[in-house]
């Protein structure tokens, strides 16, 4: 199958995949990466292809829309029946599974640039005020309250501890994603992450102002 064509039949199979998702994870987060990843690759000199084929199905097999005792098994299926080469699907395997955050003491640098690229591409889209509804959006699909000033946040130092997190959405952003600037890996993504992690800061400050009854 010519890149093209794979590329549009993968965008039509991601979105029958992520059709009616309500965590924040549907075919517009997606969209997003993808067009971000883009713009990133190209100002690193990346694989545009594999890039892009590997933004449109990142999150495909993600283990927060798995169920419990699921396979994730979904991308590398998709490949095989789409008769993509093996050292490409594995490629595009292995770019995505560098792509997630893991928790706030587990390092997920690259040297890969195509990871590179999509990491902070759907990092970006983690952050500022898309990332801001989507966090709310994903804490409420998963029954999590907004904020609780008992439960403090916890810096997971393994991934399976950060997976089994239940805590409420107000965590999240120091538990994850007032990290994720200082862990942009491409100056593009620097640039990009600065505006938008200002833009959570003041989003926490009008938050507790509210929360703790203050008029003015």
């Amino acid at each position: 199958m010519e890149n093209e064509h794979l590329l549009k039949a993968t965008e039509n199979f991601v979105k029958s995949v992520l059709e009616g998702e309500s965590s924040g994870h549907d075919w517009w987060h997606i969209h997003r990466v993808r067009n971000l990843a883009l713009m990133i690759a190209k100002s690193e000199g990346a694989d545009l292809f594999v890039v892009e084929l590997a933004a449109l199905l990142h999150d495909i097999d993600d283990w927060k829309l798995i169920e419990a005792g699921g396979e994730e098994q979904k991308t590398k299926t998709w490949l095989r029946n789409c008769n993509v080469g093996e050292n490409v699907a594995e490629r595009i395997c292995n770019i995505i599974e560098g792509v997630s955050f893991k928790g706030a003491g587990v390092n997920t640098s690259t040297n890969d640039i195509e990871c590179k690229a999509l990491q902070d591409a759907d990092r970006l889209d983690a952050i500022g005020a898309v990332g801001i509804a989507r966090t709310f959006a994903y804490g409420g699909n998963r029954g999590r309250g907004i904020y609780d000033p008992e439960i403090q946040p916890e810096m997971h130092t393994d991934f399976e501890n950060y997976k089994k997190s239940n805590a409420p959405t107000i965590n999240h952003f120091y538990e994850k994603l007032l990290l994720l600037k200082d862990q942009m890996q491409t100056k593009m993504g620097r640039n990009l992450a600065e505006q938008r992690h200002d833009f959570m800061i003041l989003f926490l400050n009008q938050f507790y102002d509210e929360w703790n009854g203050k008029l003015l």
